[in-house]
């Protein structure tokens, strides 16, 4: 039988040697990609409710020209 926890040592050890390879952000990218996103969500909210705001005063319109 396989012994599990080999498999967990091996694999932990792949894990971190891919990490190191990996190059990190610093913090002035990490601030400034931060701040980006941040926006970017800002943007899109603001978008989605004047979007919304405006389709539900369009179908009020409708509805009350019908009634």
């Amino acid at each position: 039988m396989k012994n599990p926890f080999r498999s967990t040592r091996i694999f932990l050890g792949e894990m971190v040697g891919e990490l190191q390879k990996a190059t990190w952000p610093t913090k002035a990218e990490l601030r400034d990609s931060t701040v980006v996103v941040v926006l970017a969500s800002l943007l899109l909210g603001l978008f989605t409710s004047i979007s919304d705001f405006s389709l539900y005063q369009v179908v009020s319109l409708f509805t009350d020209w019908v009634s």
